[in-house]
Protein backbone atom coordinates (compact mmCIF):
# COMPACT_ATOMS: atom_id res chain seq x y z
CA UNK A 1 0.00 0.00 0.00
CA UNK A 2 2.73 2.21 -1.12
CA UNK A 3 0.42 4.98 -2.19
CA UNK A 4 -2.60 5.03 0.70
CA UNK A 5 -4.38 7.81 0.62
CA UNK A 6 -2.95 9.62 -2.69
CA UNK A 7 -5.01 11.34 -5.50
CA UNK A 8 -3.24 10.54 -8.77
CA UNK A 9 -4.47 11.42 -12.26
CA UNK A 10 -3.42 9.24 -15.00
CA UNK A 11 -3.73 10.95 -18.38
CA UNK A 12 -4.28 8.74 -21.19
CA UNK A 13 -5.75 6.08 -18.70
CA UNK A 14 -8.43 4.35 -21.15
CA UNK A 15 -6.28 1.39 -22.18
CA UNK A 16 -2.18 0.38 -22.69
CA UNK A 17 0.03 1.45 -20.51
CA UNK A 18 -2.26 4.30 -18.69
CA UNK A 19 -4.33 1.50 -17.56
CA UNK A 20 -1.18 -0.91 -16.47
CA UNK A 21 -0.35 1.80 -14.21
CA UNK A 22 -3.85 3.18 -13.03
CA UNK A 23 -4.83 -0.47 -12.47
CA UNK A 24 -0.84 -0.92 -10.13
CA UNK A 25 -1.53 2.94 -8.61
CA UNK A 26 -5.32 1.66 -7.25
CA UNK A 27 -4.13 -1.64 -5.99
CA UNK A 28 -1.51 0.22 -3.82
CA UNK A 29 -3.57 2.19 -2.05
CA UNK A 30 -4.21 5.14 -4.48
CA UNK A 31 -7.61 6.91 -5.51
CA UNK A 32 -7.03 7.11 -9.39
CA UNK A 33 -8.56 9.35 -11.36
CA UNK A 34 -8.20 8.52 -15.46
CA UNK A 35 -8.07 11.52 -17.74
CA UNK A 36 -9.11 10.09 -21.63
CA UNK A 37 -11.06 10.83 -24.67
CA UNK A 38 -12.62 7.81 -24.88
CA UNK A 39 -13.85 5.91 -21.90
CA UNK A 40 -11.79 3.20 -19.59
CA UNK A 41 -12.07 -0.21 -21.01
CA UNK A 42 -11.96 -1.70 -17.60
CA UNK A 43 -14.09 -1.74 -14.17
CA UNK A 44 -11.25 -1.60 -10.54
CA UNK A 45 -12.43 -0.53 -7.08
CA UNK A 46 -10.45 3.01 -6.81
CA UNK A 47 -10.22 4.09 -10.50
CA UNK A 48 -12.60 7.05 -11.60
CA UNK A 49 -12.49 7.74 -14.99
CA UNK A 50 -13.04 11.33 -16.86
CA UNK A 51 -13.20 12.20 -20.29
CA UNK A 52 -10.20 14.92 -21.30
CA UNK A 53 -9.41 16.00 -24.56
CA UNK A 54 -5.95 17.21 -23.16
CA UNK A 55 -5.54 19.50 -26.32
CA UNK A 56 -9.05 21.51 -24.63
CA UNK A 57 -6.81 24.23 -23.03
CA UNK A 58 -10.24 25.84 -21.10
CA UNK A 59 -11.12 21.60 -20.72
CA UNK A 60 -7.98 20.93 -18.77
CA UNK A 61 -8.64 24.11 -16.00
CA UNK A 62 -12.35 22.53 -15.58
CA UNK A 63 -10.97 18.83 -15.36
CA UNK A 64 -8.61 19.75 -12.45
CA UNK A 65 -11.08 22.37 -10.81
CA UNK A 66 -13.11 19.40 -10.98
CA UNK A 67 -10.94 16.33 -9.44
CA UNK A 68 -9.79 19.07 -6.51
CA UNK A 69 -12.84 19.55 -5.63
CA UNK A 70 -14.35 16.15 -5.73
CA UNK A 71 -11.06 14.37 -4.22
CA UNK A 72 -9.53 17.27 -2.35
CA UNK A 73 -6.33 17.55 -3.84
CA UNK A 74 -3.47 15.56 -6.43
CA UNK A 75 -0.55 14.05 -4.97
CA UNK A 76 0.46 12.38 -8.48
CA UNK A 77 0.02 13.31 -12.22
CA UNK A 78 1.58 10.62 -14.29
CA UNK A 79 1.62 12.90 -18.31
CA UNK A 80 0.95 9.78 -20.72
CA UNK A 81 -1.56 10.46 -23.03
CA UNK A 82 -0.20 10.18 -26.82
CA UNK A 83 0.12 9.78 -30.30
CA UNK A 84 1.93 9.21 -33.40
CA UNK A 85 1.21 9.97 -36.93
CA UNK A 86 4.62 9.00 -38.45
CA UNK A 87 5.66 9.71 -41.87
CA UNK A 88 9.50 11.13 -43.18
CA UNK A 89 9.72 14.49 -42.62
CA UNK A 90 9.59 15.04 -46.65
CA UNK A 91 6.07 13.89 -46.71
CA UNK A 92 4.72 14.51 -43.72
CA UNK A 93 1.42 17.01 -43.23
CA UNK A 94 1.33 20.33 -41.42
CA UNK A 95 -2.23 18.46 -39.58
CA UNK A 96 0.17 15.05 -38.61
CA UNK A 97 3.00 17.25 -37.03
CA UNK A 98 0.24 19.81 -35.54
CA UNK A 99 -1.48 16.59 -34.14
CA UNK A 100 1.46 15.35 -32.01
CA UNK A 101 2.66 17.98 -30.86
CA UNK A 102 -0.92 19.19 -29.11
CA UNK A 103 -1.28 15.99 -28.02
CA UNK A 104 2.18 14.67 -26.82
CA UNK A 105 3.66 18.47 -25.51
CA UNK A 106 1.04 21.03 -25.17
CA UNK A 107 -1.38 19.10 -23.60
CA UNK A 108 1.55 18.12 -20.89
CA UNK A 109 1.66 21.68 -20.66
CA UNK A 110 -1.95 22.13 -20.55
CA UNK A 111 -2.73 20.15 -17.22
CA UNK A 112 0.49 20.41 -15.32
CA UNK A 113 0.42 24.33 -15.56
CA UNK A 114 -2.69 24.28 -13.14
CA UNK A 115 -1.65 20.68 -11.12
CA UNK A 116 2.22 21.43 -10.47
CA UNK A 117 1.92 24.75 -8.53
CA UNK A 118 -1.52 22.70 -7.35
CA UNK A 119 1.82 20.23 -5.80
CA UNK A 120 4.12 23.33 -5.01
CA UNK A 121 1.30 24.87 -2.65
CA UNK A 122 0.37 21.77 -1.34
CA UNK A 123 4.55 21.06 -0.42
CA UNK A 124 3.95 17.20 -1.73
CA UNK A 125 3.53 16.04 -5.17
CA UNK A 126 5.07 13.89 -7.59
CA UNK A 127 5.01 14.18 -11.51
CA UNK A 128 5.74 11.62 -14.07
CA UNK A 129 6.58 11.97 -17.92
CA UNK A 130 5.89 9.51 -20.27
CA UNK A 131 8.55 9.89 -23.01
CA UNK A 132 10.31 7.41 -25.13
CA UNK A 133 13.76 6.10 -26.22
CA UNK A 134 12.53 8.06 -29.72
CA UNK A 135 13.19 11.44 -27.68
CA UNK A 136 16.99 10.53 -26.39
CA UNK A 137 18.01 8.47 -30.22
CA UNK A 138 15.54 9.83 -32.52
CA UNK A 139 13.90 7.56 -35.14
CA UNK A 140 13.48 7.42 -38.52
CA UNK A 141 9.54 8.50 -39.58
CA UNK A 142 9.21 10.10 -36.44
CA UNK A 143 10.37 13.21 -36.20
CA UNK A 144 7.55 15.23 -34.99
CA UNK A 145 7.51 12.34 -32.44
CA UNK A 146 10.83 12.60 -31.01
CA UNK A 147 10.66 16.57 -30.73
CA UNK A 148 7.52 15.72 -28.90
CA UNK A 149 9.32 13.09 -26.00
CA UNK A 150 12.66 15.37 -26.41
CA UNK A 151 10.34 18.25 -25.11
CA UNK A 152 9.06 15.80 -22.47
CA UNK A 153 12.65 15.43 -21.13
CA UNK A 154 13.30 18.96 -21.04
CA UNK A 155 9.81 19.87 -19.45
CA UNK A 156 10.97 17.44 -16.79
CA UNK A 157 14.21 18.95 -15.92
CA UNK A 158 12.70 22.55 -16.03
CA UNK A 159 9.44 21.55 -13.78
CA UNK A 160 11.81 19.74 -11.13
CA UNK A 161 13.43 23.08 -10.67
CA UNK A 162 10.65 25.26 -10.95
CA UNK A 163 7.80 23.65 -8.53
CA UNK A 164 10.36 23.10 -5.99
CA UNK A 165 11.76 26.40 -5.43
CA UNK A 166 11.02 27.41 -1.74
CA UNK A 167 11.63 24.12 -0.81
CA UNK A 168 8.63 22.91 -2.10
CA UNK A 169 8.92 18.91 -1.82
CA UNK A 170 7.46 18.27 -5.37
CA UNK A 171 9.14 15.82 -7.93
CA UNK A 172 9.32 15.51 -11.61
CA UNK A 173 10.53 12.83 -13.26
CA UNK A 174 10.62 10.78 -16.81
CA UNK A 175 9.91 7.15 -17.96
CA UNK A 176 11.36 6.84 -21.21
CA UNK A 177 9.90 3.28 -22.37
CA UNK A 178 11.57 1.41 -25.19
CA UNK A 179 8.33 -0.67 -27.35
CA UNK A 180 5.70 -2.26 -25.45
CA UNK A 181 3.17 -4.02 -26.18
CA UNK A 182 0.23 -1.80 -26.14
CA UNK A 183 -2.46 -1.73 -28.72
CA UNK A 184 0.03 0.50 -30.88
CA UNK A 185 2.01 -2.25 -31.55
CA UNK A 186 -1.02 -4.52 -32.37
CA UNK A 187 -1.03 -3.40 -35.96
CA UNK A 188 2.94 -4.12 -36.60
CA UNK A 189 3.95 -7.15 -38.06
CA UNK A 190 5.73 -9.91 -36.27
CA UNK A 191 8.69 -9.91 -38.62
CA UNK A 192 9.17 -6.45 -37.39
CA UNK A 193 8.19 -6.63 -33.31
CA UNK A 194 11.23 -9.50 -34.11
CA UNK A 195 13.20 -7.03 -35.35
CA UNK A 196 12.41 -4.45 -32.74
CA UNK A 197 13.28 -7.14 -29.95
CA UNK A 198 16.30 -7.97 -31.73
CA UNK A 199 17.73 -4.24 -30.61
CA UNK A 200 17.31 -5.05 -27.22
CA UNK A 201 20.02 -6.26 -24.88
CA UNK A 202 17.32 -8.89 -23.44
CA UNK A 203 15.66 -9.96 -26.76
CA UNK A 204 12.30 -9.28 -26.17
CA UNK A 205 9.50 -6.39 -26.05
CA UNK A 206 8.57 -4.77 -22.75
CA UNK A 207 4.93 -5.53 -21.35
CA UNK A 208 3.14 -2.71 -20.12
CA UNK A 209 3.23 -3.62 -16.11
CA UNK A 210 6.81 -3.09 -16.49
CA UNK A 211 6.91 -0.11 -17.47
CA UNK A 212 4.17 0.73 -14.72
CA UNK A 213 5.93 -1.05 -11.59
CA UNK A 214 8.85 2.05 -12.72
CA UNK A 215 6.08 4.52 -11.99
CA UNK A 216 4.80 3.54 -8.84
CA UNK A 217 8.39 3.87 -7.58
CA UNK A 218 8.96 7.35 -8.75
CA UNK A 219 5.32 7.84 -7.40
CA UNK A 220 5.92 6.56 -4.47
CA UNK A 221 8.02 7.77 -0.77
CA UNK A 222 10.60 5.13 -2.21
CA UNK A 223 11.74 7.87 -5.03
CA UNK A 224 12.16 10.59 -1.85
CA UNK A 225 15.20 11.78 -3.43
CA UNK A 226 14.81 11.31 -6.96
CA UNK A 227 14.10 14.06 -9.18
CA UNK A 228 14.56 15.76 -12.51
CA UNK A 229 15.77 12.20 -13.91
CA UNK A 230 14.76 11.01 -17.22
CA UNK A 231 14.87 6.83 -16.83
CA UNK A 232 15.33 4.57 -18.89
CA UNK A 233 13.04 1.39 -19.25
CA UNK A 234 13.30 0.15 -22.72
CA UNK A 235 15.74 -3.66 -21.96
CA UNK A 236 19.14 -2.25 -23.07
CA UNK A 237 17.74 -1.13 -26.56
CA UNK A 238 19.98 0.28 -29.14
CA UNK A 239 19.06 2.51 -31.37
Amino acid sequence: MRLKGKVAVVTGGAKGLGKAMALLFAKEGATVITADRTPKEYEQEGVFGKILDVTDVEGCEVFFNEVVEEFGKIDILVNNAGVTADALTRKMTEEQWDRVIDINLKGVFNLTRHVGPHMQANNYGSIINISSVVGTFGNIGQANYAATKAGLIGLTKTWAKEFSMRGANVRVNAISPGYTMTSILETVPQELLDKFAALTMLNRLAQPEEIATVALFLASEDASYVTGQNIGVDGGMRL
